[in-house]
């Protein structure tokens, strides 16, 4: 079997656990193929396995997105040939690797007029952007949303997409060079968690009534604020815990002004072809016609994954990381 160089995770913790060694790659089965990766995203998601936050069999390869060149295809396979380019998202892990087996069906044909760096940071936080924005909760214009770490992967796209479909955007940021990008990403009100209060900027930015949706990624720090931050009937949508996960919530939380809480995951959303396509499509066109603007602040070596995490956790970074697989 060939064997190609990946980062293996064999035991829990820190970004010390994750070791750049050869493994087995294997030739594609029915169904499958084989993609040579070239750009390879970075998502928090890839952190909360290394730390068993969610649980994966081990060693494990971590990884959830990437874009690269088709170099083997399954027996029997049709619609997808060697040296396609193709991009893919969400299962199955294992994306931080030289190559990769993976069903054909998850893999997306990439549009010649975008690069492979872009489309690797894009296309999981895009994806993510486009569910939450357009299905979990159908944002429209005289909304108004407020989007916790407006600076990162996937706040930056949201209040750009927020932007464009006309709502009132609001984010919070921990510094004013973030402010400073959250600003050109689309946000009208910036505010720097570490100095102001959000709840009450929020109340005061609103005219007391509050926010339609908070789109919430860090969890425990900031679940009773984001509750607060809403109107009445508004919903908070939970998709990431960067600072652990929110104690039980009791339903009286939500009674007092008949809120909604949803904790959606992207698989859910895109588990058919059809909605894979659909989600893909509308990133793509997105950033095509510039409404979205990818910030592809950090490159790594995949081989020094490791410094990519701790910088990622240590919030030294903003807007997307993606690894480049060593030769």
């Amino acid at each position: 079997m060939p064997l190609v160089k990946a980062i293996r995770v064999h035991e829990l913790g820190g970004p010390e656990v994750m070791r750049w060694e050869q493994v087995e790659v294997g030739e594609p089965k029915d169904g499958e193929i084989r993609v040579k990766n070239t750009a390879i995203g970075v998502n928090f998601i890839d952190i909360y396995f290394r730390q068993g936050v969610y649980s994966a069999p081990r060693p494990f390869v971590p990884g959830m997105e990437a874009v690269g060149v088709v170099t083997a295809v399954g027996p029997g396979l049709t619609g997808r040939k060697v040296g396609d380019v193709v991009a893919y998202a969400g299962k199955p892990m294992g994306s931080y690797a030289q190559e990769h087996i993976i069903p054909a069906c998850v893999a997306v044909p990439l549009p010649p007029s975008i690069d492979h760096t872009t489309a690797a940071a894009v296309m999981l936080k895009g994806m993510t952007a486009h569910v939450l924005l357009r299905r979990v909760f159908q944002v429209q214009t005289g909304h108004s949303v407020l989007v916790h770490a407006a600076a990162g992967g996937v706040g930056s796209l949201l209040c750009q997409w927020a932007n464009a479909l006309g709502a009132t955007v609001i984010g919070t940021v921990s510094n004013e060079e973030k402010a400073a990008q959250a600003a050109q990403d689309g946000c009208h009100h910036v505010i720097i968690y570490t100095k102001e209060d959000v709840v009450t900027r929020v109340k005061e930015i609103t005219d007391g009534k509050g926010v339609n949706v908070v789109y919430d990624s860090v969890g425990k720090d900031t679940y009773k604020g984001s509750v607060e931050c809403l109107e009445s009937h508004g919903m908070l949508v939970s998709f990431g815990q960067s600072s652990g996960t929110p104690d039980p919530i009791p339903l009286s939380d939500l009674a007092a002004k008949s809120l909604f809480l949803t904790r959606p995951s992207l698989m859910h959303y895109t588990a058919t072809r059809d909605e894979l396509l659909q989600s893909a499509g509308e990133v793509f066109a997105n950033v095509a016609s510039g409404v979205l603007r990818i910030r592809v602040n950090h490159t790594y070596p995949l081989s020094q994954a490791a410094r990519a995490h701790a910088d990622l956790q240590a919030r030294k970074t903003s807007g997307s990381i993606v690894l480049i697989p060593d030769d």
